[in-house]
């Protein structure tokens, strides 16, 4: 395999070495969690990028004009034959047999399958069969992986292939259910967990055996944390959730050398040294504003082990601020979590419709400056 060196790697990976840099990696849309409602291609106008070719190449044109490092691929699989369905123009069921309605801005869970469930539901419920995933939908993401890889000079990002066990517990539940059987039904909790691992561990089986060799990184998601604090203890979080979150780490590395990325909203500060004991390398998003995520503590504390990506506030900086705001609060998360490297700029999530195209380009143009 064709391994070619580029200035876009050579600083990913001095960055993950906690190497002093030009300037920070930058990402825009190349993870689920760090994408742009109507794609890169609504900030063509602004860059002087005119209409012509195909939407993805309109969207390759922005993120070159923006010197934009990392490039995604792949994404949730879901196997064929499963509970997918549509209910009616505004409603319909995933693959987990999760409900979904249309609220105007995005589909949003209603119906939870395993509200009130038992053990003995759980031995009964038709779980997606991950041997029924699309050899062909695979064949595709290996080839532009492989294409990505040998053919183009930027960090190559694996979307995660599987929902996490957290964040599935509490959606197929319902969270108030879930968050107290995690306390009170640990046995439910564990046999569920058990469930969902055996179902990553085989499709982590067939998609990173496929494109594992091509990625510089991959990501996974579980959100274990509100803006005040953990969803749980560290202690509990120890016991009940992170050995499932270790055993897929270790089943990905199986077949990929690429760094493991996580994401979790919230304030997770009391869980990052367990995260980072059982093999995350790079956290996301450091969500501003959410308690114990301050970025001087985060980097005094955490900063030669893990690489921080993220951090530019999408609740209320990007939103309501200024270009020029936006501008300085890039500059001091530079300062601060990328000193001596270890720093990813993104915004901390999806850049929504509400965000002013202005203040998108505010972001990546002062990343880009730091380098001169």
């Amino acid at each position: 395999m064709k391994t070619a060196n580029s200035a876009y790697r050579e600083r990913f990976a001095r960055t993950l070495a906690h190497q002093s840099v030009d300037r920070p990696p930058m990402d825009l849309g190349a993870s689920d969690m760090t994408g742009i409602d109507g794609a890169p291609r609504r900030l063509a106008p602004l860059l002087g990028i005119a209409p012509g070719g195909t939407a993805a190449e309109t969207d390759e044109a922005v993120l070159q004009a923006l010197d934009i490092d990392i490039r995604g691929v792949g994404g949730i699989l879901a196997p064929q034959g499963t509970q997918a369905r549509q209910l009616s123009p505004t409603e319909q069921v995933d693959a987990w047999g999760i409900r979904y309605a249309w609220n105007g801005h995005h589909y949003e869970m209603v119906g939870y399958p395993l509200a009130g469930a038992t053990l003995a539901d759980l031995e009964r419920y038709p779980w997606p069969d991950p041997e029924r995933l699309d050899p062909r939908q695979l064949a595709a993401i290996r080839e532009q992986a492989r294409r990505l890889r040998e053919e183009t000079p930027y960090v190559v990002c694996g979307r995660h292939p599987c929902y996490g066990i957290m964040e599935l517990g509490c959606w197929m539940c319902g969270f108030d259910d879930f968050l107290y059987r995690l306390a009170a039904e640990p046995e439910f909790v564990q046999r569920f967990f058990e469930i969902i691992l055996n179902y990553q561990r085989r499709v982590i089986d067939v998609y990173y055996g496929a494109i594992g060799p091509y990625l510089h990184f991959t990501t996974s998601g579980d959100d274990f944390g509100t803006q005040k604090g953990p969803f749980l203890s560290p202690a509990m979080f120890s016991e009940l959730v992170a050995p499932y979150l270790e055993r897929r780490i270790q089943a990905t590395r199986q077949h990929t050398d690429a760094t493991f990325f996580h994401h979790s909203c919230g304030g997770i500060r009391p869980l990052i040294p367990e995260l980072i004991r059982i093999g995350v390398q790079i956290l996301n998003p450091i969500q501003p504003g959410a308690v114990g995520m301050e970025p001087e503590a985060l980097k005094a504390e955490f900063g030669g082990r893990l690489t921080f990506y993220g951090g530019v506030d999408t609740q209320h900086l990007l939103r309501e601020g200024t270009p020029d705001e936006v501008a300085g609060t890039v500059r001091s998360l530079i300062r601060t979590l990328g000193a001596d490297g270890g720093y990813v700029l993104s915004a901390a999530h999806t850049l929504q419709e509400d965000v002013p195209e202005a203040n998108i380009l505010a972001l990546y143009r002062a990343g880009r400056e730091m380098a001169r």
